[in-house]
């Protein structure tokens, strides 16, 4: 099995990780025939959004089958819609069995037309502006997605998940429960009965799914947490302990973080004036966005759009229907 990785810049090395060495387990401790490759847009050296530098391991032209062809798109996803990538991904997607759109890549793909009418999903950060720039594609809010020739993924959990329920349907559930077990179980455990701080946040709760599936869906109009309390069947005393116990913030601070999180997003890559952030992040005006966001950062927000790149009036072409 061939799988081919097209990493794009500023793509999530913990993405990649948390797809590539779940096969590197089953190469290694099985000896299954799993064979990666890693290659860029242009055959060069591609930087991670940690700014890490990451060489290819073949030419683009050095291709002609991959079982698997993965993209991975991080930061900048916006950027990455160019004639150039565009041409590239349909032409590895034609040489590929299955194609998997990982973080945002599906993002890319979906400008080409390939999703068109078939289940998708991302990064749970922009699903609903991917909703809203794509309205042919089936956007769905789980974790991952693999319906068809054509799979997706969200974060790095969301591609675990699905590299575990692939290993499960390919290696049988034994080997995947191997995996499972090598890289989400810490044999040390907590000590002196002391949460282990160090561990991922358990979102496997599906009162806490449905939760932030609702505050996601509303960042634009955000609705009270009572309301989300009553549409999950809690009372607000529960919904708040559920999140200091999962999180260790409360409902009100995790929502408002989602919201300036978006902002953020927005002011750097596009082209939006603040007052139009202000409104797409749930906000009155840029007055009250500004106060929100330089009191949880301790920075103006209007210093990020100044730092923002010149490519992003690309990205504003982008989000008008390029």
């Amino acid at each position: 099995m061939i799988v081919t990785f097209l990493l794009l810049e500023g793509y999530s090395n913990f993405v990649l990780s948390c797809l590539l060495e779940p096969l590197r387990m089953i190469h290694e401790q099985y000896q299954e025939d799993i064979t990666w490759q890693i290659i860029t847009a242009d055959d060069q050296v591609v930087l991670s959004s940690s700014g890490l530098r990451l060489l290819p391991s073949i030419k683009r032209d050095q291709i002609d089958h991959s079982d698997i062809l993965v993209i991975i798109s991080s930061n900048d996803f916006r950027q990455h819609v160019t004639p150039e990538n565009q041409r590239l991904a349909m032409s590895l997607v034609r040489q590929s069995d299955v194609v998997l759109g990982a973080d945002a890549g599906a993002w890319l793909l979906a400008s080409t037309g390939l999703l068109d009418e078939l289940p998708a999903t991302l990064h749970w950060s922009v699903l609903a502006e991917f909703a809203e720039t794509y309205p042919q594609v089936r956007v769905k809010q789980d974790s991952f997605v693999m319906e068809g020739r054509f799979w997706s993924c969200g974060g790095a959990s969301g591609a675990l998940d699905l590299m575990q329920t692939f290993i499960a349907d390919r290696f049988g559930p034994a080997r995947a429960l191997a995996v499972s077990s090598m890289f989400t179980y810490d044999a040390g455990g907590a000590k002196d009965d002391t949460p282990n701080q160090n561990a991922l946040p358990d979102f496997s709760t599906q009162r806490l799914n449905n939760v932030l599936n609702i505050m996601i869906d509303t960042i634009e109009y955000p609705v009270p947490l009572v309301d989300i309390a009553k549409r999950t069947h809690m009372s607000t005393r529960t919904l708040n302990r559920l999140f200091k116990n999962k999180l260790g913030v409360s409902p009100g601070q995790y929502y408002q973080g989602l919201r300036l999180s978006r902002a953020q997003d927005l002011a750097r890559s596009t082209q939006l004036g603040l007052r139009e952030i202000a409104l797409r992040c749930g906000y009155n005006d840029a007055a009250a966005l500004s106060k929100a966001f330089r009191k949880t950062y301790d920075s103006p927000l209007r210093k990020v759009v100044k730092e923002s790149p010149p490519e992003a009036a690309f990205t504003r072409q982008l989000n008008d229907g390029l």
